[in-house]
C-alpha cells in the first residue's frame, strides 16, 4: 500500500509536540473577528454553477434558504414562515417571513424565490425532478409564492431544503435571470453575512461582514443549517493556507481560530495542545469517487471502466486519505453512505473479491485499451484529494495505462473539469473528488449518479437504465420500494460503472478552545462565539 508522499515536512512536524512559531498575522480586533482556514481558495462564487463545497459554504453565509435541513435530515422553515398544501398535494402555497431584505435594501419577494428556484433547478437533479412535475410557479403577492404540480411530489420540502452543492439559495430576481451556465455578476443575498469584495485577495483571503439587517428566526433549535442564525462576529476572514504545516502553526499560535480540514497526520499534534479542540466534521463521513470522462477513450468503454473498478483497492484509497487507523475509514462501500437508509451490499462482490492486477492488465487490453494517453487531474492544495490522486496515478500506471498526471490548484481543476474538449485539447479523462455522506445518501442527491448524458454530472455518463431507475425511485410509494430500487441501481452500477466508488473516510475539524457553540456537522459561521 502506498503511503502519502505529498506531506513532506508537515508530516514530520506531526511527530513533535508543537510546531514552530511563524510570523504573526494581524491581530487587531480579535474579539470581533473569526479567522478560518478553508479547504481551498474560493475561485467560483456562484453556488449554482459548481458542486465545490467551498462555494457551498460561502453561499450559506451570503444567501439564505427557504428551508434548512437539520441533523435529523428534516427540512425546517427558514425564510419561509409556513406553507399549506391543497388540491390533493398538487398546490403548495408558501408564505415568507416578514422583514426579509437583500443586502441592497430591497425586500425579498415571492418572485425572487421563483426565479432563484428556476435557475437552480436547471443545474440540480432534485430541481429537475421538481420542474418535471411542475405545472406553474406563481407569485400572487410579495410575501407569497405558489408551486402548482401536475401530480403530487413527495420530496417537495427535501428539494427546497437542498443543502448539498449546488445548493438552493435565494437571490434577487435580476441576478437569478443570469444564464445558469454563467456566474452572477454580483453577490447580493439576504443571508447573515455580506461578501466584502474590496478586501478579497485571490489566493490569500476572503472577507465577510456581518449583515446588520439580517433577522434570524425566533424559534427552533440550531441544528445544521436549521434554526436561528445568530451572528456574534462582526467579520469572518477566510485565510487561505494550502500548506498544512503553515495552517497548523497558525492555529496553535492563535493566528487563526478554526481549520476546516487538518490532515490526519497532524491531528495528534493539535489534540496535544490544551488550547485546541477537535471534533468529527460529520457523523456521516465523506465518500470518495473517481470521476471518469465517458465522452472519450478509454473510459467511453464500459469494459475498460469495469477493469479499473475490479482492480482498485478501496483500502488503499481510504488509508491514503485518512491514515492507517481503520476506525477512520471503511472499505467495501457502494453507491450510498453506510448507515443510511439506501445503503446495500447488492453487487459489491466486484469490490470485495481479491485483486489480481496481472489479470487486470490482460483484461484491460481485451476491453479495448490501445495505449491512449489518460489525463488524470489532481490538486496540490487539498491534502485528501492529493492523496487520492497519488493512489489513482499508481493504480493506472500499474494497469499499464499511459498516464499524464496533471496537478493544479483546485480552482483550476474545477474549471477544467467543465470542459468537453478532447483530453489532448484541454479536456481530461479522470479525477478524484469526495462528497459528504449527506450528498451520497440516495439516488436523487447523488450528483455523480446523474447519468443523463449532457444533463449528467461532469464526465457526462449516458446510462438510460440507471436514469430510469432514479426516476422510479422518486415515484416509489414507500421506503421499502425505494430500498429495492436502490439495490437494483447499485447492482447495475457495478456493471456499467458511472464512476469509481473509493470508500468512506472520516476526518476531524480543529478550532481554538475559546471558540464555543460551533455548529456540529456543518461549516457555518453563525452561533459560534468567543469566550
Amino acid at each position: 500500500m502506498l503511503r502519502r508522499t505529498f506531506l513532506g515536512g508537515a508530516a514530520a512536524a506531526a511527530a513533535v509536540p508543537f510546531l514552530p512559531a511563524r510570523p504573526a498575522l494581524a491581530q487587531g480586533g480579535r474579539a470581533s473577528v473569526l479567522r478560518f482556514v478553508p479547504q481551498s481558495d474560493l475561485t467560483i462564487v456562484d453556488p449554482v454553477t459548481t458542486t465545490a463545497y467551498v462555494t457551498r459554504n460561502h453561499a450559506l453565509m451570503v444567501f439564505d434558504q427557504l428551508y434548512g435541513l437539520d441533523a435529523q435530515f428534516t427540512p425546517q422553515p427558514q425564510m419561509v414562515e409556513g406553507h399549506t398544501v391543497e388540491d390533493d398535494g398538487r398546490r403548495w402555497i408558501f408564505r415568507l417571513r416578514e422583514g426579509l431584505k437583500f443586502h441592497d435594501g430591497e425586500p425579498v419577494r415571492g418572485r425572487d424565490c421563483i426565479a432563484s428556484t428556476r435557475r437552480w433547478a436547471q443545474r440540480d437533479s432534485l430541481g429537475q425532478a421538481l420542474m418535471a412535475r411542475t405545472d406553474a410557479l406563481e407569485a400572487p403577492d410579495d410575501r407569497t409564492f405558489v408551486i402548482r404540480l401536475k401530480r403530487p411530489y413527495g420530496l417537495m420540502l427535501e428539494t427546497l431544503a437542498k443543502l448539498g452543492p449546488p445548493v438552493l439559495v435565494i437571490m434577487p430576481e435580476r441576478l437569478a435571470a443570469t444564464d445558469p451556465a454563467q456566474q452572477i455578476p454580483e453577490l447580493i443575498g439576504s443571508g447573515p453575512f455580506r461578501f466584502n469584495t474590496k478586501e478579497r485577495l485571490v489566493g490569500a483571503r476572503v472577507v465577510y461582514d456581518r449583515n446588520p439587517d439580517y433577522r434570524p428566526r425566533d424559534d427552533g433549535p440550531v441544528s445544521w443549517v436549521a434554526g436561528p442564525k445568530r451572528v456574534h462576529f462582526e467579520r469572518v476572514e477566510w485565510q487561505v493556507m494550502p500548506d498544512p504545516g503553515t495552517a497548523a502553526a497558525a492555529l496553535q499560535n492563535g493566528e487563526v481560530d478554526w481549520w476546516e480540514n487538518p490532515i490526519s497526520d497532524l491531528v495528534p499534534t493539535l489534540q496535544a495542545s490544551p488550547q485546541i479542540a477537535t471534533q468529527l466534521a460529520s457523523p456521516l463521513g465523506n465518500l470518495g469517487t473517481g470521476v471518469m470522462n465517458h465522452l472519450y477513450p478509454p473510459f467511453d468503454k464500459p469494459a475498460v471502466r469495469r477493469v479499473v473498478l475490479e482492480a482498485l483497492s478501496q483500502a488503499d484509497f481510504m488509508a491514503a486519505a485518512a491514515g492507517d487507523d481503520p476506525k477512520l475509514w471503511r472499505k467495501d462501500v457502494g453507491l450510498f453512505t453506510p448507515g443510511t437508509a439506501m445503503a446495500t451490499d447488492a453487487g459489491l462482490d466486484v469490490l470485495t473479491r481479491p485483486r489480481d492486477l496481472a489479470k487486470a492488465k490482460r483484461d484491460l487490453v481485451a476491453a479495448g485499451y490501445t495505449g491512449e494517453r489518460v489525463v488524470l487531474m489532481s490538486t496540490s492544495e487539498n491534502p485528501v484529494l492529493s492523496a487520492l490522486g497519488e493512489i489513482m496515478h499508481d493504480l493506472l500506471q500499474r494497469l499499464g495505462m499511459n498516464v499524464q498526471y496533471v496537478v493544479s490548484d483546485w480552482g483550476t481543476l474545477v474549471t477544467r473539469r467543465a470542459s468537453k474538449a478532447p483530453p489532448d485539447q484541454g479536456g481530461w479523462n479522470i479525477f478524484n473528488t469526495t462528497w459528504t455522506g449527506l450528498d451520497m445518501a440516495n439516488p436523487v442527491v447523488e450528483q455523480v449518479l446523474r447519468c443523463g448524458g449532457p444533463k449528467g454530472f461532469f464526465g457526462w455518463p449516458d446510462l438510460p437504465e440507471l436514469e430510469s431507475l432514479r426516476e422510479a425511485w422518486i415515484e416509489a410509494p414507500d421506503q421499502a420500494a425505494r430500498k429495492t430500487i436502490a439495490a437494483r441501481m447499485q447492482t447495475l452500477a457495478m456493471r456499467d460503472v458511472p464512476y469509481l466508488p473509493t470508500g468512506q473516510y472520516f476526518y476531524r475539524t480543529a478550532f481554538r478552545r475559546d471558540l464555543r457553540d460551533v455548529v456540529d456537522g456543518q461549516f457555518v459561521f453563525w452561533n459560534a462565539r468567543r469566550v
